[in-house]
């Protein structure tokens, strides 16, 4: 009875050592965590009740053809297959832990047959039923750490599974609004090849009628083949951005259907926040601190390995071989024992191994407000990108209203033999290269807005 007091007054004397205390976040600095798109010196307050990353992502992309391929995607993906497949090997493993804390019981019944090689001798028959436990007394931890470390590692790989998804998602979406965006500047340059070959047609008439000169017909016609040449080139990037599209379906490389770039819309109000709280759906972050909490119990683990490992076995047998003399029926032989390892020199070994716990708990921790950082500046960049592109498509706005009229300008100044025709070419490059322009801007808000809902988590919903 002293003894099992003694045991557990050292019980509560580890537990007040930390053997069995729980991890806690340690305190990681935040302040200026996001930087206003606006002030170099602030940092953005915005309301944490609305935020962005907390919308389920059929809210968030609202095209019909565009949820069908998300949606396929999250059903084929081979990446979010493996995912789910690792959470589900970690759940067998958090399993395997919490039955440690069970004695392990195992049967090994045996029978023997012996006669002896003379006359008149009869057959001896013997046999054994022996059932044994052994119980593994977790007085020190070293049991419950690991458990709480198997813990960790599943949290975390449900974190990965999510960060997986959020990506695909993302993805998907982002090769979506790049292919209609192609298309978009493609149809800009099918108008201008036609506005070019026009204008080829017209000067070779010109020549012929002795109002214009042959290098101006050459260079009317070097300008159409130029707008085929970037078309031929958009086509290209059209099958790539498809192939790539097709990969993350899990499907052969083939068209994809897809609306069209202006009818688009997507949210243009965020609701972000500050602090951790700002990131709370980040699974990437959530799963640095899982494996932060992870690298804790490691340490915990190698720590109990300096004490005692009290083990508790017991042994439950019917037979009929009791030493000399072999019993009918048999009895049952019951026997226990317990014995208690004190490590006293292992080679270096428990301190070196609670020494690397250590060192890699320190790493986790440092990678954990690595990605915190990380976080954050995601976020600035998504909403830095989302108003200078906004900013730039209203004023590009503009100057393709002015390249427009210009461009007519121009043509009426050649007719009437105002101006040369290299200002015609110019004017109408110009006007080219503004409606390219602007459509890719218009393109980065929606790649803005693709990468401030992954930045704060989205899609995990």
């Amino acid at each position: 009875m002293k003894k099992i007091i003694m045991m557990m007054a050292a019980s509560l004397m580890l537990t007040g050592c930390g053997l069995y205390s729980k991890y806690e976040r340690p305190d990681v600095n935040t302040q200026g965590l996001i930087r206003d798109v606006v002030s170099d010196g602030d940092t953005l307050t915005l309301n944490t009740d609305e935020n962005f990353g907390n919308l389920p992502w059929r809210e968030v992309f609202t095209d019909p053809q565009l949820q069908g391929l998300i949606a396929t995607a999250l059903e084929n993906n081979t990446d979010l297959r493996n995912a789910a497949l690792n959470v589900k090997m970690m759940e067998d493993m958090l399993t395997v832990a919490k039955l440690a804390f069970l004695p392990s019981v195992g049967i090994a019944p045996q029978g023997t047959i012996s006669r002896l090689q003379m006359d008149g001798a009869s057959t001896s028959k013997t046999y054994q039923l022996p059932i044994s436990a052994s119980w593994n007394v977790d007085l020190f931890g070293n049991i419950l750490s690991q458990k709480r470390s198997a813990q960790m590692q599943l949290l975390s790989t449900k974190d990965y599974q999510v960060v997986v998804k959020t990506n695909i998602i993302c993805g998907v979406a982002n090769l979506y609004y790049t292919l209609m965006m192609l298309d978009e500047q493609l149809a800009i340059l099918n108008d201008m090849e036609g506005l070019t070959k026009e204008t080829w047609e017209m000067m070779k008439l010109q020549n012929q009628l002795g109002m214009a000169r042959s290098t101006s017909v050459q260079s009317a016609e070097a300008s159409y083949y130029s707008v085929q040449a970037q078309a031929v080139d958009l086509k290209r990037q059209i099958r790539e951005m498809e192939n790539s599209m097709s990969l993350l379906l899990n499907e052969p490389g083939h068209q994809i259907p897809r609306g069209k770039f202006s009818e688009q819309s997507l949210p243009s109000e965020f609701s972000a926040g500050v602090g951790i709280q700002l990131l709370a759906n980040r699974a990437d972050v959530h799963a640095a601190e899982m494996a932060l909490a992870q690298c804790y119990y490691d340490t915990e683990t190698a720590r109990s390995r300096f004490y005692p490992n009290i083990t508790v076995s017991g042994t439950a047998m019917f037979t009929n071989n009791l030493g000399a003399a072999v019993v009918n029926p048999g009895k049952w032989l019951l026997s226990a024992v317990g014995s208690l390892t004190q490590p006293i020199f292992q080679h270096g070994q428990i301190v070196a191994g609670l020494k690397v716990a250590k060192a890699k708990q320190e790493q986790a921790y440092n990678t954990w407000q690595n990605t915190i950082l990380k976080a954050g500046n995601e976020v600035s960049n998504a909403l830095l990108l989302y108003n200078s592109s906004d900013e730039k498509s209203k004023l590009e706005a503009k100057q393709v209203e002015v390249l427009q009229q210009n461009v007519e300008d121009t043509k009426l100044l050649y007719r009437s033999k105002g101006s040369s025709y290299l200002e015609v070419i110019q004017a109408q490059s110009s006007l080219l290269n503004a409606r390219i322009n602007k459509v890719q801007d218009d393109f980065s808000k929606m790649q803005a807005v693709v990468n401030l809902y992954q930045a704060l988590g989205g899609g995990s919903k």
